[in-house]
């Protein structure tokens, strides 16, 4: 029996500090620690968290699935910055798609339907009130993922995973913890409006919803040059 070698064991513990380093750059990110645009440094992270340089690709490459770090070839990791621009087209197209949802919705809406987007607020309550940017941010966005899988539109959802994958970038740098908590609440209002079967209104809250969201996410907060060390520590 091999006592010095359990690859299962030793498969955990890589995941587990993969998993810190995602996590501690996320939190420098979602702080303005780590600006747009700057550069990662395999080497300096991998000696700040006293790992090696693979363990901190892996933690590189799973931000870059979730949009936070921007990978480019022969030049290196960077931390992502969307433009004002690139923001708006994205809520643009997000209104053209989230109000013919709304409708088809409200069509379609059951006592089941209403009760699954309640658990769900719920829950984005709990993260509003504790202040967990990351965990407030998923729920908010997933909430409309979930209104187009109640649906039974699995194209519709698709395409909303993609664009609140961008917003979920978006909102995690610039979105306050007011603009949140408002957002969390045009949820419940909004889903009034949907148990009510009363279209227009519903179709009208989720437009006004989504305007707020982007009026709300502030671009102009300046950050100062930090070193990577510093901005993790």
């Amino acid at each position: 029996m091999n006592y010095g070698y359990h690859p299962a064991v030793e498969s955990k513990i890589t995941n587990s500090a993969t998993s810190d380093i995602v996590h501690a750059l996320t939190r420098a990110i979602v702080e303005h620690r780590l600006r747009p645009g700057t550069k990662l440094s395999e080497q300096k992270l991998a000696d700040h968290f006293g790992v090696s340089r693979t363990l901190v690709r892996q933690a590189l490459f799973r931000l870059a699935q979730n949009r936070l770090v921007r990978m480019e070839p022969a030049r290196g990791a960077f931390v992502a910055s969307p433009s004002v621009t690139e923001i708006k087209q994205v809520f643009a197209v997000r209104r053209m798609l989230e109000t013919e949802m709304t409708r088809a919705f409200v069509r379609a809406a059951t006592a089941s339907k209403i009760r699954a987007l309640k658990q769900h607020v719920a829950l984005e309550k709990l993260a509003v009130k504790r202040e967990d940017v990351a965990g407030r941010t998923e729920l908010l966005g997933d909430f409309h993922i979930r209104m187009a899988e109640l649906t039974g539109n699995k194209v519709l959802a698709e395409m909303l995973v993609e664009l609140i994958s961008r917003c979920s970038l978006m909102t995690l740098m610039y979105q306050s913890g007011s603009a949140a908590e408002h957002s969390y609440l045009e949820h419940v209002r909004l889903i009034k409006a949907l148990a009510s079967k009363d279209e227009a209104l519903a179709v009208r809250l989720m437009d006004e919803h989504l305007q707020h969201v982007e009026v709300n996410l502030t671009f102009d907060r300046l950050v100062p040059e930090v070193d990577i060390e510093m901005a993790l520590t």
